[in-house]
């Protein structure tokens, strides 16, 4: 059961997205408001090189004033599909080219107040072929064996959602 949208106001656009107020109807006949982040898209990319070592980026984000450990990962620009991506952000964030990029599955990342859908790829076959990183992105390349980065998972110290969410849809194809 859907609920009936009476109205929608956009409130705010920027670079990669943009927030709107829907005014719903409820089955019983109430009104309710939401506030809604509309995203483009996203990947995130799970780089695993031919020894067992998945790349990283330790980068810090302003919203939680922290430092984290994350995978690659971007926003799809506009036209570019979203395996196109994950190789444009691959060379950006971690330098690397793959000869095989394996789509893992999508997921949402906020259903709650965001639209943004995220696909996770798996990168084999590196090879360094850096980019250009995007101008306010400070990013550190890091390689954990593949099992450490488990155990840095499990325990607590990779805390954003989207690596982790790759992280285990990689695992069966890792091992």
């Amino acid at each position: 059961m859907k609920l009936n949208k009476k109205s929608s106001e956009l409130v705010y656009t920027g670079r990669a997205f943009s927030v709107r107020k829907d005014e719903l109807v409820t089955p019983d006949g109430k009104t309710v408001y939401y506030d809604v982040v509309d995203h483009v898209g996203s990947v995130s990319i799970v780089p695993v090189d031919d020894s067992g070592n998945l790349y990283f980026i330790r980068q810090y984000r302003p919203s939680v004033d922290e430092w984290l450990l994350e995978l690659p990962a971007g926003t799809v620009e506009p036209g570019e599909t979203f395996e196109n991506a994950a190789t444009r952000e691959l060379r950006e964030e971690a330098g690397m080219r793959a000869d095989k990029i394996t789509r893992l599955g999508a997921y949402y990342l906020a259903p709650g107040y965001c639209t943004e859908l995220m696909e996770a790829f798996l990168a084999t076959g590196l090879s360094e072929d850096p980019l250009p990183p995007d101008d306010d992105e400070y990013l550190e390349v890091i390689k954990i064996p593949f099992q450490e980065a488990y155990g840095l998972a499990n325990n607590g110290q990779i805390r954003d959602g989207k690596t982790l969410a790759a992280l285990w849809l990689a695992k069966p194809l890792l091992g």
